[in-house]
C-alpha cells in the first residue's frame, strides 16, 4: 500500500471506531448500597481469612524451623 491508502485507511477506522463508542448506552452507575445488617447481628468471617491465616501460621512455623536448624 503507498502512504496515501495507509492514511485513508486509518482515518476511516479512526471514524468507525468513533461510531462504535458513541453507540454505546450511558452507564447507569454501580446500584445502590445495600441496608447495614441490624444491630447485634454478627458479621461472617470468609473462608478465605481462615484459609489465609492456617498459611500464614504454617509459613510462620516453617520458618522459624528453619532458621533455628541455622
Amino acid at each position: 500500500m503507498i502512504i496515501q491508502n495507509k492514511r485513508i485507511f486509518a482515518s476511516i477506522l479512526f471514524v468507525l471506531i468513533s461510531f462504535v463508542c458513541a453507540a454505546q448506552g450511558a452507564d447507569p452507575g454501580p446500584p445502590p448500597p445495600l441496608p447495614p445488617p441490624p444491630v447485634g447481628t454478627p458479621l461472617p468471617i470468609d473462608g478465605g481469612i481462615l484459609l489465609g491465616m492456617f498459611f500464614a501460621l504454617f509459613y510462620g512455623i516453617k520458618k522459624s524451623v528453619v532458621l533455628r536448624k541455622q
